[in-house]
């Protein structure tokens, strides 16, 4: 058997007195994908960057390629063998250069000859759509592509092991996909071996092992699979009305229920799929109670109910759970607020901005009731930003009208600012002052008098969970809480909308639950409008409402499970197959004529308008590739499946056009 490629044995960090990782043991085989899954703070990035030679530690002992690296000699041993992305979209590129201008630099600086620079430039910029914009300087990509080209100059000297902390946060669905489509390419035809970083648990599937990483330490270890069975259970999605008085009660009986946008999302821990079903009725089917106004409380009906086998996210989340972690905010003290039916929040009518020649919104329009979860989807570069910058009076648009919590974005001037909160993709919070000073900053900003500022610093300090942390620095915090402490600044004067721009990004499985809890909350129960735009398609099945924007324009305006039903209408339903070579497996379908063929972990996922003819005549297609399929069968469409298919048919309409 081969060395490893990394062998990490009793790894300590320590940053003061922070302990960043405690004895970490791991080991890496070569031509594995490893991943590196765990909360902010957990300890993946100070592993990486020690296993990489770009930090020192205090204790245990790191191997690449038999090789120890406890030193800055050491490291330049091993060095012409690594490849490292940090975390961060971008942080390895230089934004005044172009795309062929790093390529050529970073070749340059790992001694690529002229030659191989030139060949391996060909093919890389190929492989990930760079080729037509060889010319455009760095800082004009959008998310997706700087990756894409920091994944190239990672990549460009072909090294034997690859480090990528967390590469695809902050970039849309179809960048993921095109992202690891590559690199398991690569890494199939190179024989690279992989360290990878995620905040995205579905992404782990990808992975050949996984550690799971909580404060400093490993809680599980193993492929996917395996860590997926230590916790049995069933994971449920259903219907429940009256929705705000059933999630009390699922929350009481099952930790890990989430409510997306119509739908309920419960881990059944320990059940199988027909108790699991019995359990959920037993909670919900309660004889109606007596409130305090002495007034029956409603009855709730279940309906439409899919089970299938829980995903990795659900372990992680139940794993944290037995080591004391807690899944709830306390978001009571908002004021509580009577919405008129059909009333609106937010109005836009043919927004436009135009920068120069480039139209950045074109003709955007869509309406947000009041008490509405609204979700604004698009790839990088899309729009929408610019759009709720027009509508939260920041920049002025060219053309067309608005109106915001009742008053007219272009005239209303601090009328808008004071009945909205807007929590901003780059910047919301002060990072040299302490928690309660950014509340309190934030106070003082919209008029909020010394009693009121108190109130709701404390309502703020309860809700994000931020009790014994409110003379921390905003910026030493864990990213979930800062995000949190964010939201909570935004909210601090009650506002009846709130914009937030990707709000999650970066933020780990459980800090994302909670934030979605607290949103869930605030348009239910308290009649808040909620605006939100995020790469995280899981989330966008928490919207009520979804518009969908490719290139300024909006090109889809439904529910979730209305775009999933249109999706299913025109290309077909949703096929999985599990194989046992997923990257051939792919290629192979696509040559076969199945354009809509994706990775999604260790699965191919395809869509089908022969469902029965497709079951019997894929495996034999596949065989002749040299492809096992191991198991297959038909899967719900996810918001992810939706986006990639709309804004992949849309970017191959555009190739097409004169």
């Amino acid at each position: 058997m081969n060395a490893p490629a990394i062998r990490v044995e009793g790894f300590v960090k320590r940053y003061g007195r922070r302990v960043a990782a405690d004895g970490l043991t791991l080991t890496v085989q070569p031509g594995e994908i490893y991943g590196l899954v765990g909360a902010d703070g957990a300890g993946k990035s100070s592993l990486m960057k020690a296993v990489a030679g770009v930090l020192a530690y205090e204790g245990g002992r790191v191997e690449v390629f038999g090789l120890p690296v406890d030193s800055e000699r050491a490291a330049e041993r091993v060095k012409q063998r690594i490849g490292f992305l940090p975390q961060g979209l971008g942080l390895n590129l230089y934004p005044d250069l172009s795309i062929e201008e790093n390529v050529d630099f970073f070749g340059r600086l790992r001694g690529v000859s002229a030659a191989q620079l030139a060949e391996r430039k060909t093919l890389l910029l190929a492989m990930t759509r760079l080729d037509a914009f060889r010319a455009r300087p760095m800082r004009q990509l959008s998310g997706g592509m700087k990756q894409k080209l920091g994944l190239v100059c990672t990549l460009i000297h072909e090294p034997d092991l690859v480090i990528l902390d967390e590469p695809t946060t902050g970039v849309d669905p179809v960048s993921r996909r095109d992202f690891w489509a590559i690199l398991g390419r690569l890494l199939e035809e190179k024989g690279i071996t992989a360290l990878v970083s995620t905040a995205y648990l579905d992404e782990a599937d990808r992975f050949h092992r996984v550690s799971l990483f909580h404060e400093g330490k490993v809680m599980g270890e193993g492929t996917p699979a395996a860590l997926v069975a230590t916790v049995p259970g069933t994971l449920a999605l259903f219907r429940a009305e009256p929705q705000a008085e059933a999630l009390p009660r699922l929350k009481a009986r099952f930790p890990q229920t989430e409510a997306m946008g119509a739908w309920f999302r419960v881990f059944a821990e320990g059940l199988d799929a027909d108790a699991a079903r019995g359990a959920v009725a037993a909670c919900l089917d309660i004889a109606p109670a007596a409130t305090t106004t002495g007034t029956a409380a409603p009855t709730i009906d279940l309906r439409d109910w899919f089970a299938r086998e829980p995903e990795l996210e659900d372990v992680f989340v139940a794993l944290l759970r037995r080591r004391g972690t807690q899944l709830d905010s306390r978001v009571e003290g908002v004021t509580r607020r009577a919405v008129a039916p059909g009333e609106l929040a937010i109005e836009a009518r043919e927004l436009t901005r135009v920068f120069g020649e480039f139209r950045a919104a074109d003709a955007v329009s869509f309406a947000v009731p009041q008490g509405e979860i609204f979700g604004l989807l698009g790839a990088n570069g899309a729009g929408k930003t610019t759009v709720i910058k027009m509508l939260t009076g920041i920049l002025k648009p060219s053309s067309g009208a608005g109106r915001v919590a009742g008053a007219d974005m272009r005239t209303a001037g601090l009328a808008i600012k004071e009945r909205i909160g807007y929590m901003s993709q780059a910047f919301s919070l002060y990072h040299d002052l302490s928690v309660v000073e950014n509340i309190r900053l934030y106070a003082g900003i919209y008029g909020l008098d010394d009693r009121q500022a108190q109130r709701r610093t404390d309502w703020v300090i309860g809700m994000a969970g931020l009790a014994g942390f409110e003379h921390d620095g905003a910026g030493r915090l864990p990213m979930g809480l800062r995000q949190r402490l964010a939201l909570g600044c935004a909210l601090v004067h009650e506002p009846r909308v709130l914009f937030l721009d990707e709000p999650t990004s970066g933020v780990d499985p459980i800090g994302r639950r909670m934030f979605w809890d607290i949103l869930f909350h605030l348009s239910r129960r308290e009649g808040v409008a909620i605006l939100v735009t995020t790469h995280y398609m899981s989330e966008a099945e928490h919207c009520d409402h979804l518009a969908l924007m490719y290139a300024g324009r909006v090109v889809a305006d439904a529910s979730p499970e209305a775009m999933k039903a249109a999706i299913a209408e025109e290309s077909g339903r949703l096929l999985e197959l599990r194989v046992d070579r997923p990257g051939p497996a792919q290629v192979a379908l696509k040559a076969a004529g199945y354009g809509s063929a994706a990775l999604h972990g260790r699965a191919v996922h395809l869509l089908s308008r022969d469902v029965d003819g497709d079951l019997a005549r894929l495996p034999g297609v596949l065989a002749a590739a040299g492809v096992q399929v191991q198991a297959a069968g038909l899967r719900p469409l996810s918001m992810e499946d939706v986006f990639v298919q709309r804004i992949t048919a849309l970017e191959e309409a555009a190739r097409r056009a004169p």
